[in-house]
């Protein structure tokens, strides 16, 4: 049987250097939400992340733990 948790990152991603592909491994981000965190780079905090559309508080608190400016 699989587990469905994916453990954290030995290091946080970069969210003004990770790749596309990175991107999409994380929790909860696919190809289009991947796009829009590239686009809306740079990010100086990970609560910056909330101006990408389709990223809300509930999402931000997912990705906290794999995510650095």
């Amino acid at each position: 049987m699989e587990a469905s948790f994916t453990p954290p990152a030995p290091e946080p991603l970069s969210l003004n250097q990770a790749s596309l592909e990175e991107l999409e491994a994380l929790p909860g981000i696919g190809p289009t939400l991947a796009q829009r965190i590239v686009e809306g780079r740079p990010y100086e905090r990970v609560e910056d992340l909330l101006r990408v559309k389709g990223i809300g508080p509930a999402t931000l608190e997912r990705l906290r733990p794999y995510v650095r400016p």
